[in-house]
C-alpha cells in the first residue's frame, strides 16, 4: 500500500514538473511574441520606398492643386497613414494595402459631402510615387508625389528686423487669390467683409516670427496660413470646449492647443507665431499654446506642396468675415 502510494506521488509530481514546464515554456514564447520595440522595428523590404511623408500634387482638369500623404509602419507589417486633399483637415487611413510596388487604400468623404469611398491608388516610381484619385462621385484626379523635406534646423536662429505687411492704408503688398475680393482697409483696419477672396502676401518668407492682431464676429471662422501651407485656426471656439486641431489656435488638422484662449468675438486677439522648418510655436494672447511642435505636412486649403520652397502669408477670406489691425513679420536672417 506504501509503495502504492509512493508511486501515485511520483506519478503526480512528475505530472506537475511538466504541467510547470509547459507553462514556463508557453509563457516564455508568449513573451517572446509580445515583446517588442518600434525603435528596432524591422521594415518590411517592400514597404521601404513607401513609408514617410509625400507631398503630392493633384492635376484637378489642369489645374495644380497641392496634397499630402504620410505612410506609416503600425506593428510587423500593417501600412496605416493619414491624408490631406485640397480642402479639410487631416483624415486618418486605417489600412494601406501594397502589393508589388503598387498602393491602395479608401477614405470616407469629410466636407466633399455624399456616399460612398474616396480610392486613392498608387505605385512607386524610382524615389517617387504617381496615382489617381477616384472621389465618390465617380471622378478621376491623377496625382504625382515627392518625399516631403525634414526641414530640420540646427543652432539658434538670428532675426532680422521686423517688416509691416499691412501699412494701414491699403492693400499694397498683397494680392487676392480672386476677383470676388471682399477686402478694404476701412479707418486703419484691414477688413473682410464678407465671404470673398483670400489675401496673399507678395512676399515670400522661410523661417519667420508673426505678430497678428485681428478681430472677428460671432460665428466667425478664418485662418492664417504660415508659407500659404500652414494654416493656424481663427474660430468662434466656445471657451469650455475641449481644445482640438480644428479649433481657436490649432495648426488645422494636425496640432491641438493646450487650451483655448480666445477672448472671444468682437474682441481684439493676438498671436505670436514662430516657425522654424516644420516646428511651431504659438503664443494666444499671451498665453503659450503650442510648444515648439511638428507640423507634419501642408494643412487643406494650402496653396502648393511645395514645402522645401519660402512662402507667403495668406489669410483666409473665404469662409467669413475678418479683420486685422496689426501684421507684423521678423524673418530669419
Amino acid at each position: 500500500m506504501f509503495r502504492k502510494h509512493m508511486s501515485y506521488c511520483g506519478l503526480a509530481c512528475m505530472l506537475a514538473l511538466h504541467l510547470i514546464s509547459c507553462n514556463s515554456s508557453s509563457n516564455s514564447e508568449k513573451q517572446k511574441e509580445e515583446t517588442h520595440n518600434p525603435a528596432t522595428q524591422t521594415i518590411p523590404e517592400e514597404a521601404k520606398g513607401l513609408i514617410g511623408r509625400w507631398d503630392l500634387t493633384v492635376d484637378n482638369q489642369g489645374k495644380q492643386t497641392p496634397s499630402w500623404l504620410e505612410v506609416k509602419l503600425s506593428g510587423f507589417n500593417t501600412l496605416v497613414g493619414y491624408f490631406v486633399g485640397s480642402s479639410g483637415s487631416s483624415r486618418p487611413v486605417s489600412h494601406i494595402k501594397l502589393d508589388q510596388g503598387k498602393f491602395s487604400f479608401e477614405i470616407p468623404p469629410q466636407w466633399e459631402g455624399g456616399d460612398g469611398m474616396f480610392t486613392i491608388h498608387g505605385e512607386l516610381t524610382g524615389e517617387n510615387i504617381k496615382g489617381a484619385i477616384i472621389s465618390n462621385k465617380g471622378n478621376t484626379l491623377n496625382f504625382t508625389g515627392v518625399k516631403a523635406p525634414y526641414l530640420v534646423r540646427t543652432g539658434d536662429a538670428q532675426w532680422g528686423e521686423p517688416i509691416e505687411l499691412f501699412n494701414g492704408k491699403d492693400l499694397s503688398g498683397w494680392n487676392t487669390s480672386s476677383d470676388n475680393s471682399q477686402w478694404e482697409v476701412i479707418n486703419g483696419i484691414l477688413t473682410n467683409k464678407k465671404t470673398g477672396a483670400n489675401l496673399i502676401s507678395q512676399q515670400k518668407f522661410d523661417d519667420f516670427k508673426l505678430i497678428a492682431e485681428f478681430r472677428y464676429a460671432e460665428g466667425g471662422n478664418s485662418g492664417i496660413y504660415l508659407r500659404g501651407r500652414y494654416e493656424v485656426q481663427i474660430e468662434d471656439s466656445p471657451k469650455d470646449r475641449h481644445p482640438g486641431s480644428l479649433y481657436f489656435g490649432g495648426v488645422y488638422g494636425f496640432l491641438a492647443p493646450s487650451e483655448i484662449v480666445t477672448l472671444g468675438p468682437n474682441g481684439w486677439n493676438k498671436f505670436e507665431i514662430t516657425l522654424r522648418g516644420r516646428m511651431v510655436t504659438i503664443v494666444a494672447n499671451g498665453k503659450e499654446i503650442i510648444c515648439n511642435q511638428e507640423i507634419p505636412g501642408i494643412t487643406g486649403g494650402a496653396l502648393d506642396s511645395k514645402e522645401g520652397e519660402s512662402g507667403p502669408i495668406y489669410l483666409q477670406g473665404d469662409h467669413s468675415a475678418i479683420e486685422f489691425r496689426k501684421i507684423t513679420i521678423i524673418p530669419a536672417k
